[in-house]
């Protein structure tokens, strides 16, 4: 069977996306669906050993697959990460470590060959957020011909930042299958209405997801 991937991309850093994508991979399960869920690149990850480890974007994104938090499920959702809270490229340098697009795109090709069902690739940070001293996140995403779910917050300002990673990507030919707002805490509007505002001018469809619900049906589907 052939994989059908998307890449999970950012309007900005900190809003939601694994929560989002965590959500997703949970839904499509529930479904009985094959999905297989990666965050190739990952930055703020602690050992494994550390108990922090288990808030870590990676061991979310295996507890919503179901997955136990080893060492091999941990380096084959995540082989490149990062321990401090930093672009990929900032936090590589801190440990003298070095980052290549090509080795990072060729992963991700790899994955997407040996994938039967759905393969979600979380993106890191926000779309035009770098991942090696030469490479941003759209870069990234452009090199894997994917089609991409944006995910916006709900703060005051999310409309501008999510409509402007829309135009983006449409200048760039990134397909844009839906846009999914997460509620932001303490947002000023209800996440509901930023969506609404958001669907009159994206051109795609947008769900909302609010901070203990479940992944909405329509967005499931769209995958």
């Amino acid at each position: 069977m052939t994989a059908r991937a998307l890449f999970i991309a950012g309007a900005g850093t900190e809003i939601g996306k694994t929560y989002v994508t965590a959500a997703l991979t949970r839904s499509l399960r529930a479904q009985g669906r094959a999905v297989r869920t990666v965050k190739p690149l990952a930055s703020g990850v602690p050992p494994l050993s550390d108990p922090g480890f288990i808030e870590s974007d990676t061991a979310r994104l295996l507890h919503a697959q179901g997955l136990a938090l080893d060492e091999e499920a941990v380096e084959a959702c995540s082989p490149w990460r990062f321990s401090a809270p930093l672009s990929p490229d900032q936090a590589a340098v801190l440990e003298g470590r070095s980052l290549d697009l090509a080795d990072l795109v060729g992963w991700c090709r790899d994955e997407i060959a040996r994938t039967e069902g759905t393969l979600l690739i979380e993106g890191v940070g926000g779309l035009m957020s770098p991942v090696t001293g030469a490479a941003t996140g759209l870069d990234w995403l452009r090199a894997l011909g994917l089609p991409a779910l944006l995910v916006s917050g709900s703060y005051l300002g999310a409309i501008s930042h999510a409509l402007t990673a829309c135009e983006t990507l449409r200048f760039h030919g990134v397909a844009l299958r839906a846009v999914v707002v997460s509620e932001s805490p303490d947002a000023p509007a209800p996440a509901a209405t930023v969506a609404a505002a958001i669907a009159r001018h994206a051109g795609a469809p947008v769900a909302c997801l609010r901070r203990g619900e479940a992944c909405p049906d329509d967005l499931a589907a769209l995958i």
